[in-house]
């Protein structure tokens, strides 16, 4: 009886010690949300209030219809609905040719004829419904959000029918020119932040083993295909953030499918962009020379560069403190741009449409953390809140 009692608690305290344990996440600091999670199992007010802010969110989610590749109206070139279809964002029709083709390039300027294919909009749509379900899951630990965001997820990555192909071989293309470009590739980099919002689930019921690991499956298919296609390839040699990015998601798609020797060798690799993306001062050429100059440059720290360095943590590449001989570091470009997205300095590149004050937040919210100095979360603090603020707060302020 007594040793029988003994083999119960024990199990007990390892169940509990278990669930305690900081999930694998790679975007999000494990430690930071686990103890997140402990405020908010004390009633600690401010994490509350983020928090209650994610449940009504994904509460809203509980009846949403699952989206997938074969809702577009559109069939690509291959006759299967089940590859990703997207087009150019910034090409429109050539008013001096009678049928508008080929289509000219507009910078900047977005067609709103790319809605027509709703594959980007439900990807991008999946990873914001997975980010509400799988942290209410996470904090409230009920499974009625972890059964949801498992539905959306095998609707998406593994059902036979509705699955998506990992591919984007018809990603961004562009009308009477060409069926998909490696610029596409862009269009992917949400499953970045897809693979820490399944880390997330990974105690729940609802998300199997075997879901799980058909996840992985099409993660790796989709690494494999980054990496050795022609538009994966394209993407690669792309001097600006494509490239960047692009070299964000093969270090984040590797780091979730147990590739950590990929993950280190692209971040370690991705170090020598920084000497022709960024000047000793910090300007980003390629970005200031776009008709949104300071939104481009934003996206590259954002969407790139501060992912691979959070990336780089999980892959022992200290991205944050690199810098070259001549001095061009992530934290110059960060440091030269915070005063003209603050608006304390006049811009002088071209900036077609208003500059989102907003989207510095999360730079600086991540800049105060990892280089320890207090000023970066003041300057945070002084831009005006909106619906996204608590959330990041949530996320990456200590």
């Amino acid at each position: 009886m007594k040793k029988n009692l003994f083999y119960i608690t024990l199990a007990l305290l390892y169940s509990q010690f278990s669930f305690a344990q900081a999930p694998k996440v790679f975007l999000i600091n494990a430690d930071l949300i686990k103890a997140k999670k402990e405020a908010y199992q004390r009633k600690d007010k401010q994490v509350s209030n983020q928090v209650d802010q994610v449940i009504r969110s994904a509460d809203r989610l509980l009846t949403a219809n699952p989206r997938s590749v074969m809702d577009k109206t559109s069939t690509p070139p291959s006759g299967s609905k089940h590859d990703y279809m997207s087009l150019a964002t910034y090409f429109w029709p050539d008013p001096s040719k009678p049928d508008g083709t080929p289509y000219i390039r507009k910078d900047g300027e977005r067609n709103p004829d790319i809605k027509r294919i709703t594959d980007a909009t439900y990807l991008h749509g999946l990873t914001d419904q997975c980010k509400f379900l799988s942290l209410a899951y996470y904090f409230t630990g009920q499974e009625k959000y972890a059964l949801k965001a498992s539905e959306l997820l095998n609707i998406w990555f593994i059902a036979p029918e509705t699955k998506m192909n990992p591919n984007l071989n018809y990603a961004q293309a562009i009308t009477g020119v060409n069926d998909g470009r490696g610029i596409g590739i862009i269009e992917s980099r949400s499953l970045i932040q897809l693979a820490d919002w399944i880390g997330l689930l990974a105690n729940s019921k609802a998300l199997s083993a075997q879901q799980t690991e058909g996840l992985k499956t099409w993660y790796k298919q989709y690494l494999d295909w980054m990496l050795n296609s022609k538009n994966g390839k394209d993407e690669h040699r792309s001097k600006n953030n494509h490239g960047t990015i692009y070299d964000a998601q093969i270090a984040s798609f590797a780091l979730f499918t147990d590739n950590k020797e990929l993950a280190k060798k692209t971040i370690t690799e991705s170090l020598q962009r920084i000497t022709i993306q960024i000047t000793p001062e910090g300007k980003q050429p390629l970005e200031l020379a776009r008709t949104k100059a300071y939104s481009y440059s934003t996206m590259n720290l954002n969407d790139g560069w501060f992912d691979l360095a959070l990336l780089g943590g999980h892959a022992g590449i200290d991205v944050w403190n690199y810098h070259t001989s001549d001095g061009k570091s992530i934290r110059k470009a960060l440091d030269w741009l915070i005063p003209y997205g603050m608006g304390e300095k006049a811009k002088d590149y071209k900036q077609i449409t208003p500059y989102d004050t907003n989207e510095l937040y999360r730079l600086l919210t991540l800049a105060g953390t990892a280089y320890k100095n207090p000023a970066y979360f003041k300057q945070a603090a002084a831009i005006p809140k909106d619906k996204d603020t608590p959330l990041t707060d949530l996320l990456y302020k200590p």
